[in-house]
């Protein structure tokens, strides 16, 4: 019997030896990622950490499943760079934990939708999707219009995010909480949204 015969009669060997494989090539293709300065080291000096309010803003983002439609990763192909613009890089990311890239395309991509639109059209479009774009089946968030309650634990999040590598300072951190005063979700999904995408803007 041939060693080849044997690995596809023997089951146990045969899990043993894929999970080897995948684990070696695993290796290979991820380890390096930890050391080159493209995927761990912001791209430019626009690239900075969330602000408090947009920092809301993105979880308001995430609680309410918007990546479940939207891809925040444009790919190096002429039809998406035309559309999107220039395509997405790892230095732009390296303080989103996790990235919201995403390959799932319900709504078009949102990579680059930092000022593309006004606050005003992000605010109508969210509230009731078909006031701005009439063949919309994007649902309307009508209860993003109301107080944000992150105030309380904005400063924890911060912190916990200063653990894994994002470098919020003291004062930061503490003065968080007021950033938010009077703000309502509505107002941190736009401003969230108002800053994606604009450390690299492709020239059109």
């Amino acid at each position: 019997m041939s060693f080849h015969e044997k690995i596809e009669t023997n089951v146990g060997l045969l899990i043993v030896l894929t999970v080897l494989t995948v684990s070696v090539g695993g290796l290979v293709e991820i380890v390096p990622l930890f050391f080159q300065k493209s995927t761990t080291q912001p791209l430019n000096e626009l690239v900075k950490p969330y602000d408090p309010l947009r920092l809301a803003g993105r979880d308001i983002y995430v609680r309410e499943g918007c990546y479940n439609c939207h891809s925040q990763m444009i790919r190096p192909f002429r039809a998406e760079t035309e559309r999107y613009g220039h395509y997405s890089v790892a230095g732009e990311f390296v303080y989103d934990h996790p990235f919201q890239w995403g390959s799932k395309r319900t709504g078009p991509d949102l990579a680059r939708v930092g000022g593309r639109y006004s606050d005003q059209w992000h605010r109508v479009h969210l509230l009731n999707p078909r006031d701005v774009v009439p063949e919309s089946n994007m649902p309307a968030y009508k209860w993003l219009d109301r107080p944000l309650k992150d105030a309380a634990v904005i400063g924890d999040k911060m912190k916990a995010l200063r653990v894994v590598g994002v470098p919020y300072t003291d004062t930061e951190i503490a003065d968080a909480p007021k950033a938010l005063e009077g703000k309502t979700e509505l107002d941190a999904v736009v401003a969230y949204l108002q800053g994606l995408g604009l450390a690299l803007k492709q020239v059109r």
